[in-house]
């Protein structure tokens, strides 16, 4: 019972985010600062009151501005020793603590060194005896704290070092599984269709060869049946290329595009290129897209649209690039596009970029798909 309540407990965990976090530890300090100050003997004055409270509110930015924090709360700490008020510099530990565990260990040491120096010099020469003087310091900053401080800080910096460490063997360990299981996918496909692809793409090109040697009519079966060869081994090599592709491969990308329109006349395709506008630094992420958009549309229309020509258009803004690929095949303007599996493909890339995708019948006939991917702070 005890440990299926924790583990419903557990799974219903607040995440607080980190700022609130900080101005809540800052409030906290601050409170607790000028409530000591306030109970001491005598109370604080106006001056230590506002140190007190200005050094704990300096925390709420520890995180982002760690030097800084620590010049503010060990000027806090040293100005309130200046106002008479004999309250342990809490606020300057936290940030002692913070510093560490951001790495800070350089400036952490100078600002401990500087305020421990500062302290019994600022009590000495508001006329206390030596004595009474370091005694007083050590109360206001004791070394041992101080020391605990740095530890915990760096402790903990370490810890989530190594947390960060065994999270990315984790990431790379699972990249080398995925890596070891698309090469045993590529094998099984060479093996068992590259052959039998290859043969029949062989028969059909000798048949269609013979015929019009004889000078026969080549059945229209036969010809599709070539065509439907040629096609077939040039996905199967690309698939099997996108398989055995790891991060060390340069992706395709928007360079490469002009060869995807020089596959498609080979099969009989007219095909063109058209690049317009300024080309930006277009990102990585944006260019294989662009890729993949033109690679899919000309697959469609070289097995489904029964068009004579496709027409390419690459039109490259500084926020905005748009491609677009027109055919003039059978899709009349009343037709129902259907989203098949790759038209599907292309709006799962779009949108993940934060593009539109529009892909329907043209007025004139034919087909037109047209993307429009955003550049202008694409990662």
């Amino acid at each position: 019972m005890v440990s299926g309540y924790g583990a419903g407990m557990g799974s219903r965990r607040f995440d607080v985010p980190a700022p609130v976090r900080d101005a809540a530890v800052a409030v906290g300090v601050a409170g607790a600062q000028v409530a000591a100050g306030l109970s001491g003997e005598p109370p604080a004055g106006a001056l230590g009151l506002a140190l007190l409270a200005g050094g704990g509110l300096a925390l709420g930015v520890a995180r982002r501005a760690q030097v800084l924090v620590l010049a503010v709360t060990g000027l806090c700490a040293v100005g309130v020793q200046v106002a008479g008020v004999d309250v342990p510099a809490v606020a300057f530990l936290v940030a002692v603590y913070a510093a560490m565990r951001a790495g800070r260990r350089a400036a952490t040491v100078i600002a401990s060194v500087a305020v421990l120096a500062a302290l019994p010099v600022v009590a000495l020469l508001s006329g206390q005896d030596a004595g009474t003087a370091f005694e007083q310091a050590r109360d206001v900053l004791e070394l041992a704290w101080l020391v605990a401080a740095a530890a915990a800080g760096e402790a903990l910096r370490q810890a989530e070092r190594r947390a960060d460490e065994a999270e990315r063997t984790r990431e790379e360990v699972a990249r080398r599984r995925a890596d070891a299981e698309r090469l045993h996918i590529a094998r099984e496909l060479h093996d068992s269709l590259t052959h039998q692809i290859a043969i029949i793409k062989v028969q059909s090109e000798v048949a269609v060869h013979v015929a019009r040697r004889r000078g026969e009519q080549v059945p229209e079966a036969l010809l599709a049946i070539q065509a439907a060869g040629r096609e077939a081994t040039r996905e199967l090599r690309a698939t099997l290329t996108a398989l055995r592709e790891d991060d060390t491969t340069v992706p395709r990308g928007l360079d490469d595009v002009h060869e995807l329109v020089r596959d498609a006349r080979s099969i009989g395709l007219d095909a063109t290129l058209t690049m317009a506008g300024e080309r930006p630094d277009v990102p990585a992420a944006v260019s294989r897209t662009v890729y993949r958009i033109v690679q899919e549309a000309l697959t469609n229309v070289a097995r489904h649209a029964e068009a004579r020509t496709a027409a390419v258009t690459i039109d490259c803004r500084r926020d905005v690039l748009t491609v677009q690929v027109d055919d003039d095949g059978r899709a009349a303007p009343d037709t129902v596009p259907v989203l098949g599996v790759g038209l599907l493909g292309m709006q799962e890339r779009v949108a993940a970029l934060g593009g539109l995708l529009r892909a329907r019948p043209r007025d004139e006939g034919g087909f037109t798909v047209r993307a429009e991917l955003p550049v202008g702070g694409t990662p």
